[in-house]
C-alpha cells in the first residue's frame, strides 16, 4: 500500500512571543470517528540547531497505517535551557489535544519519535507525563486542564545520563566552546561548586533520573559507532525503564553512527559534520542486538533494524483500540 497524505498543515503554538509552530500531515480520505492517531517528531541537533523542518519526509512516515504526523520547534539552547524544550513539547501536546476536533486528530492516542537531542527531550516529556506543571512551567489554566501524557516513545540516540557527558571541570580562559550539554544546563562551569551545580542541573535532566513507573512503552534504537552519543546512554535508558516495569526494547545496531533516522538532506549538527543519515532507510539487513523486557507485547522475531519496525511500534501501541 502506497503512503497517502494531505498536504501539510502548519500552526503556531505556545506563548506568541515563542514564535514557535508546528506541521501537521495526516492521512487522506475520512479520519476515523475517534480521529487519527498522531505521532510528534522531536528534531536533533544538539539542543542548540535545527527546528520543525529537520524531519523524515511527514506524507510517508506513516501515512499508510492511519497515522497523522506532526513535528514541533522548541527552544534552542544557549538562548532556552532546560526544561524549556520539555515544556515546549508539553505545549505542542496540550495545543493538538485542545484542537483534537479541528484536526480530525484522536487526543488519547500520541505517541512521540525523537532523533538525539529530540530524543531526550521526548523522554523527558514522557517520564514526566504525569506532572501537571513543570518548574519554570507557564501555562493558563486552561492548558493545564489538558493531559501532557503520551501512550509510546521511538527514543534514538539521544542522551539518558547528561552527567556522564559532561567534561570535567578546567578554567575556561583556553577560550574552549561549550560542549551541547553545557549549553542545556547553563554554560560551562567558572569554578568547582559552579561544576557541582552544573553536575546536580544535570541529573535533573537526566532521563535515568526520573521516576518511571507508570511509563508509556519505548522502542530505543542506538548505533554501536555512535562516537557523539554512546550506545552506553541508551543501555542505561533501557535497563532503567526495565528497573520500573516499563516495556522497554533496545536495538543496539551493528556499524551505525549517530543520526540514521534523518533523511540525507538534514544537515542536523551544521554544514560539514558528517553524519548517518538515511541509513535505517537504505540497509534492511543490517545486524543487531535486541534487548527487551519480559512479557513485551512488541515481538521482535522476523524482525530488522529498519523504519518498518518503528512503524509497527507505533501501530501495536497507537491503532490497536482505534479501529475497535
Amino acid at each position: 500500500m502506497s503512503p497517502s497524505s494531505s498536504a501539510a498543515r502548519t500552526c503556531a503554538f505556545g506563548p506568541p512571543a515563542d514564535h514557535l509552530l508546528l506541521d501537521l500531515v495526516v492521512p487522506d480520505g475520512d479520519a476515523p470517528a475517534s480521529g487519527w492517531p498522531v505521532v510528534v517528531w522531536l528534531h536533533g541537533g544538539g539542543w542548540r540547531l535545527q527546528d520543525r523542518t529537520a524531519c523524515p519526509d511527514l506524507s510517508r512516515h506513516f501515512a499508510a497505517r492511519g497515522l497523522a504526523m506532526v513535528s514541533i520547534d522548541y527552544g534552542l539552547a544557549p538562548t532556552h535551557r532546560h526544561p524549556v524544550q520539555v515544556i515546549d513539547l508539553r505545549r505542542a501536546l496540550r495545543f493538538l489535544r485542545a484542537n483534537a476536533s479541528e484536526l480530525s486528530l484522536d487526543p488519547d492516542r500520541i505517541g512521540l519519535w525523537g532523533s538525539s537531542a529530540g530524543g531526550h527531550v521526548a523522554s523527558m516529556a514522557a517520564l514526566l507525563g504525569r506532572q501537571p506543571a513543570l518548574p519554570g512551567e507557564l501555562a493558563t489554566a486552561d492548558d493545564l486542564s489538558w493531559p501532557v501524557d503520551v501512550a509510546c516513545v521511538v527514543e534514538g540516540y539521544g542522551p539518558a545520563a547528561l552527567a556522564d557527558l559532561l567534561p570535567p571541570f578546567a578554567p575556561t580562559a583556553s577560550g574552549r566552546q561549550p560542549t551541547p550539554e553545557e549549553d542545556l544546563l547553563g554554560g560551562p562551569a567558572s569554578s568547582v561548586e559552579d561544576h557541582e551545580r552544573l553536575l546536580s542541573r544535570a541529573r535533573d535532566a537526566s532521563p535515568v533520573e526520573q521516576d518511571a513507573h507508570g511509563a508509556p512503552p519505548f522502542l530505543v534504537l542506538h548505533g554501536l559507532n555512535d562516537q557523539m552519543v554512546p550506545a552506553t546512554q541508551s543501555i542505561a535508558l533501557h535497563e532503567h525503564l526495565a528497573a520500573a516495569g516499563v516495556d522497554s526494547t533496545l536495538l543496539l545496531i551493528e556499524g551505525f553512527a549517530h543520526g540514521f533516522l534523518n533523511p540525507g538532506d538534514v544537515a542536523e549538527l551544521g554544514p560539514g559534520i558528517r553524519l548517518d543519515n538515511g541509513r535505517l532507510e537504505r540497509e534492511l539487513d543490517t545486524a543487531f542486538a535486541v534487548r527487551q523486557t519480559p512479557d513485551n507485547p512488541f515481538a521482535m522475531q522476523g524482525r530488522s533494524a529498519c523504519l518498518d519496525t518503528i512503524g509497527d511500534f507505533f501501530t501495536l501501541h497507537l491503532q490497536h483500540q482505534t479501529n475497535a
